[in-house]
């Protein structure tokens, strides 16, 4: 069953060394993911599933432990999913040798950065094609995993806030965010079961299906949500959310 869930963004530029001199501009934003993660170390859960959206070759899982990189970005660090397992040895397998997704390596960095060593962690990528009713199912089946089970959900809202925004001015993308984060607030379910998901691809919002990953793990838990970031500093809107 799920028993909390954090909401984050997964820009690269979370990670001070990719801003570089922008980096206290989402100050705000680390802080918030600070405590987001914050509420899933309470909640004591046996597992923790780490979902994030990621490209065709980046899908599937990912083990604790896996390698991330922001050598793309320009910046030589690396990143872990989480500490790799004690046991684990020079042949970690297919999941592990891949590099994470981008906002896979975001989580780890955050998680990195809090210590996390409340439960054992695994990653998930999932592409943004992902039918809603498939997400769903997923989240079902991660929140049948084990009897606490917590989420922590990589993904960002539209990028079409502003005119120099990643995807231009849409005049539909804060309508858009203002519904995600009510529905975050609120723990809807409902509401996140039902984001469009045409829409959010033409809005180019890459946490569509992670969110509704969420919808599907949340289910009948009966949690509660808080709203802790809702901004839009380049035109993407970035979220933070905790439930429990």
């Amino acid at each position: 069953m799920l028993v909390a869930a954090a909401v984050c963004p997964c820009p690269p530029l979370l990670v001070p060394e990719v801003a570089a001199g922008a980096a206290p501009e989402l100050d705000a934003a680390r802080a918030a993911c600070t405590d987001a993660i914050g509420v899933l170390a309470a909640s004591r859960p046996e597992r923790l599933v780490v979902v994030g959206p990621a490209e065709q070759q980046d899908r599937g899982p990912h083990a604790q432990g896996a390698r991330g990189s922001f050598r793309g970005f320009g910046v030589d660090l690396d990143v872990r999913l989480g500490e790799a397992p004690a046991d684990a040895g020079a042949d970690t397998g297919e999941a592990t040798e891949r590099l994470l997704p981008v906002s896979l390596a975001v989580a780890g960095w955050l998680l990195g950065r809090t210590e996390w060593s409340a439960a054992p962690l695994e990653g998930l990528g999932v592409g943004e094609p992902l039918a809603p009713e498939r997400c769903i199912q997923v989240g079902g089946e991660i929140a049948a995993r084990a009897d606490r089970v917590a989420l922590l959900v990589m993904g960002d809202a539209s990028a079409c806030r502003t005119l120099k925004a990643p995807g231009y001015l849409d005049e539909r993308a804060a309508g858009f965010d203002a519904d995600v984060a009510r529905a975050l607030a609120a723990a809807d379910v409902a509401a996140l079961k039902a984001l469009d998901a045409e829409l959010a691809q033409e809005l180019k919002a890459a946490g569509r299906a992670p969110w509704q990953v969420l919808a599907g793990a949340a289910d009948g838990a009966g949690l509660r949500g808080e709203l802790l970031f809702d901004d839009a500093p380049y035109g993407v809107g970035y979220l933070v959310a905790a439930w429990s």
